[in-house]
């Protein structure tokens, strides 16, 4: 649709990318509108934001829930429910940009269908790239849509990249905060609880980017999308521990030259670049300080004591179905390792386990995609259940 305000379909509009996502457009009303708005379950905070944006229709993921939030709104906002919910708002006519901030799998279809239908796309689901990047990449290209990365470090690579050519690139080089157990020996592994690992030192996130961060899987999932979004190969996408999460990422060149993105941990920055993309915007918040900083340090991650990350590699080399299997695998570790049904260290254990399992399929369509997701689902669950060792990650 044409107009000089641009319409917005929010997913995930009560996690913690979608709440920064509302702040981002309650302060450019003259360039966005929020169209929709979508939760799993959250409806109280739902209702708030319907309150204060008056979205034209929600999204209810689950149906008793919007059930319920039928019953608490005004007539005037149409509730629909479940994925099929998602997947009509994303096609509708009163929608130019998809905000994707769904967790995981979930934002495959939605993403795969809003593309379909000619929306650009601000993609925050880096899970969307990693089980499908050439699907998607291919489908961008066929429409001729815009995807931009809401990652704060894919944002900090395609901000490096403005004005250069892809030709000049020698690597990409993702920083990694190192998460809660940077320090911790690989023997207490086995012995950290939950509350652990959900300690993050810098940023504030959902429950499962955050366990993904203190695996490394975060930064493995994040090594496969820069693959996808810039087109580089896995030995040219480069890890590096930066404690202080200032540097969010850099881009080395050939001739030795590198550029570096900076800022404060603040994820409003990157969600406001990648819907005013190439222009900027102004923004308050606290900026950085060097003389405050004093000092900014890098390690080599480990990724024997981090096997995940070097799981993310090895997926990405075999290519195919195979970072499917990886992230399905990993949804399931993380879901048992918050309920507590297994314990840090077999998080990188099952994962492995189903991708030596799995026959890789080469160049998988969506319904492939489908298929291998919901298979190595069911064998990691059956893992979990089987196991028999329970280990008590709440001492």
């Amino acid at each position: 649709m044409s107009s000089d305000v641009q319409h917005i379909a929010l997913l995930g509009a009560t996690g913690s990318i979608g709440r920064s996502s509302l702040e981002v457009l309650k302060n450019l009303p003259d360039r966005f509108r929020v169209t929709y708005l979508t939760t799993h379950k959250n409806i109280d905070l739902l209702q708030q934001q319907i309150e204060e944006f008056h979205p034209r229709g929600v999204v209810v993921l689950d149906s008793w829930n919007a059930s319920v939030i039928r019953k608490l709104v005004d007539n005037s906002v149409e509730v629909l429910a479940g994925e099929e919910g998602l997947l009509e708002i994303v096609r509708r006519d009163d929608v130019d940009i998809v905000i994707s901030s769904l967790v995981g799998f979930a934002g495959l279809r939605p993403t795969v269908e809003a593309i379909r239908h000619g929306k650009d796309i601000a993609l925050a689901n880096k899970e969307t790239l990693v089980v499908a990047g050439e699907l998607i990449m291919s489908l961008v290209r066929e429409h001729g849509v815009r995807l931009t990365p809401i990652d704060s470090e894919h944002s900090a690579i395609l901000q490096c990249l403005r004005g250069e050519d892809l030709s000049n690139v020698a690597k990409l080089i993702l920083t990694a905060s190192g998460g809660p157990f940077l320090s911790t020996p690989k023997d207490r592994f086995a012995s950290l609880t939950v509350e652990d690992a959900l300690n993050h030192p810098n940023w504030k996130m959902g429950n499962k980017i955050t366990i993904d961060s203190a695996t490394l899987m975060n930064k493995g999932l994040e090594v496969i999308e820069a693959h996808w979004l810039f087109g580089l190969p896995a030995e040219r996408i480069e890890v590096v521990i930066h404690p202080q999460s200032i540097i969010h990422s850099m881009v080395e060149f050939v001739d030795g030259s590198i550029k570096a993105q900076l800022g404060l941990p603040d994820m409003k920055i990157p969600i406001q670049y990648a819907l005013t993309y190439p222009a900027r915007s102004p923004m308050n918040g606290t900026r950085v300080d060097f003389p405050k900083l004093q000092t900014m340090t890098f390690f080599e991650p480990d990724r024997e004591r981090f096997r995940c990350l070097q799981l993310a590699y090895d997926a990405l080399e075999t290519g195919g179905s195979a970072p499917a299997v990886l992230n399905a695998a990993n949804e399931v570790a993380v879901h048992a390792f918050l309920e507590k049904k297994i314990s840090f260290q077999q998080i990188p254990e099952l994962i492995e386990r189903a991708l030596g399992k799995h026959t890789v399929r080469s160049r998988p369509e969506l319904e492939d995609i489908i298929e291998v997701n919901h298979e190595t689902r069911r064998y990691v669950e059956s893992l979990v259940e089987s196991t028999s060792v329970k280990n008590n990650t709440s001492r």
